[in-house]
């Protein structure tokens, strides 16, 4: 049938391969297409492990198209120096606050990912973690579901800080999100909360519900 590749033939694949790559790069480059340009990409990393070149189309793609998942995955690059870049936290900052404010598979994971910075202070003039841009981001990301950021913001509204008060109902709050999300010490954060009356009155009912539906294993990897 005309169009179909035998995987089993060397020859074929090659010529398949070949023909993708071309096809990614019109697509890109001629066609103007931001997801042909994350294509490419695709191709460059998978299949060419060239991963200076996908940094290259990553950058074009995220600078010039404001492809959000593009500029996502080039703030990854930042952030590991991957693909010959220089590692550069505030430009990884950067590149995920443009996947942020911009619709994409992960969107929500770099508004986390501008939080982190922002919490641990290296992309910050003085340094210094800023609490409130911490808060914000993670806020933006445990709207979106994202089980972490709820969590972190738990954190943060536990200890307090100077300048960021604690406050233990917002504590419990997002303790409840992240457990409700699949966050296993989040759950263990909610129930102590719980059996302890911080921020809620004690309820041994409903400790015992959370204790209950969060017995699972940890899993790694």
């Amino acid at each position: 049938m005309a169009g179909v590749v035998d995987f089993q033939d060397e020859e074929q694949v090659k010529s398949f391969l070949e023909n993708m790559e071309v096809e990614c790069n019109y697509q890109c480059y001629r066609e103007k297409d931001p997801d042909g340009c994350y294509r490419l990409v695709d191709y460059l990393e998978g299949i060419q492990k060239n991963f200076e070149e996908a940094a290259k189309v990553l950058k074009f793609n995220c600078e010039e198209n404001k492809h959000s998942d593009s500029c996502y995955k080039l703030g990854a690059y930042y952030v590991t120096g991957k693909g010959g870049l220089t590692q550069d936290l505030k430009a990884a900052s950067s590149c995920f606050l443009m996947a942020c404010e911009k619709p994409g598979k992960k969107s929500v994971e770099a508004c986390h990912n501008v939080g982190l910075l922002a919490h641990d202070g290296q992309v910050n003039e003085d340094g210094q973690p800023d609490l409130e841009k911490a808060r914000d981001y993670y806020t933006r990301a445990c709207e979106g579901h994202y089980a972490s950021s709820c969590f972190n913001l738990s954190a943060m509204f536990l200890q307090g800080a100077p300048g960021f008060p604690k406050d233990m109902g917002l504590a419990c709050k997002y303790s409840m999100k992240a457990c409700d999300l699949g966050h296993v010490w989040a759950c263990a954060n909610a129930s102590r909360m719980y059996r302890l009356g911080d921020g809620v009155d004690k309820d041994e009912a409903k400790l015992h519900k959370e204790q209950q539906k969060n017995v699972q294993p940890l899993t790694f990897g």
